[in-house]
């Protein structure tokens, strides 16, 4: 299977939010049903934001169009699925994970520990969290649709055609086209977005009066935090890991561990033992070697043990 991407021509697109409704039905999600559910803003748009039961919003932008009268701009809000998702790439428990077949990214809930670290880590503020538990909600590209050979619920319902779904390639000349015919017609502010954000989208738009008028995120940069998370993981899960294991072979040996009292002298930002009055943590830091000395020091037989 090759990359796929889901097309959204905003020149095409109505605003009929029959894809909204389209989202919550096939994903099981529930809608605000009741009479003012959601407070009135001046604005057609509902819900005006994302969030725990909506993965797919379609944004109202209203502008004076000159001579024209009213120009609306309609946007597109939901995971732009990234090449290089930083969302997948600091979730640490596996719950957020790019689908290599066709570049969608995938949601396990079950793997979900409500860090919300995707959520800090989006460039376009995708992430929300639903249920008791706060679990991670988002477009999935409808991955178990695609999977059988269907196309995602949004394009199957679009009258319009503003929505379309194949190989990603495909939808880019397909974009590519329609931007040159809009520019031909007087819409110079027309674009591709989402060929190469990111390292490249999986939801391509046609945006006809450009980007920051259909409420798209200008230029998006990957937070810097986000590749050093990546290079903390592995060392995060040896310190992890020589820290359980060493625990636990003194659990199965019934050594145990032996907690000293402690105390803190703030002149010297050092911890002391208050039974011995040594110095167990210096003010200049304790690494993972000092931390194994000092459990190895509390073991029966030895200096401090029982």
């Amino acid at each position: 299977m090759t990359e796929k991407a889901i097309l959204f021509d905003s020149s095409r697109c109505s605003a009929c939010r029959g894809c909204q409704v389209a989202c919550k039905m096939w994903n099981n999600l529930p809608s605000t049903l009741e009479k003012n559910g959601n407070p009135w803003t001046g604005s057609y748009q509902s819900p005006m934001n994302l969030n725990g039961d909506t993965r797919l919003l379609i944004s109202f932008n209203e502008e004076a169009g000159g001579d024209k009268g009213v120009m609306w701009s309609f946007g597109r809000r939901s995971c732009q699925h990234c090449t290089d998702a930083p969302c997948a790439t600091v979730c640490p428990g596996g719950a957020l994970a790019k689908d290599e077949e066709t570049g969608f990214v995938s949601v396990d809930e079950s793997k979900c520990v409500g860090c919300q670290y995707c959520k800090s880590a989006c460039p376009f503020d995708v992430p929300r969290y639903h249920g008791p538990n706060s679990k991670i909600n988002k477009c999935t590209g409808c991955l178990d649709r695609v999977e059988q050979g269907m196309q995602p619920a949004c394009v199957t319902t679009c009258q319009p055609e503003a929505l379309k779904f194949g190989d990603r390639e495909e939808m880019l000349a397909i974009a590519r086209e329609r931007v040159a015919y809009l520019q031909g017609k007087g819409y110079s502010d027309a674009c591709v977005y989402g060929e190469v954000e990111i390292g490249g989208l999986h939801v391509v738009q046609v945006l006809k009066y450009g980007v920051e008028a259909h409420g798209q995120v200008v230029d998006p940069q990957i937070n810097p935090m986000v590749g050093l998370m990546q290079i903390m993981k592995p060392v995060t899960g040896a310190v992890t890991g020589l820290t359980v294991a060493g625990l636990a072979a003194m659990f199965v040996l019934g050594i145990g561990y032996k907690r000293d009292k402690l105390a803190y002298n703030a002149e010297t930002e050092d911890t002391l033992s208050v039974d011995s009055g040594n110095v167990l943590k210096h003010g200049d830091g304790q690494d993972e070697e000092t931390v194994m000395e000092h459990i190895t020091e509390n073991l029966p037989g030895k200096k401090g043990g029982n």
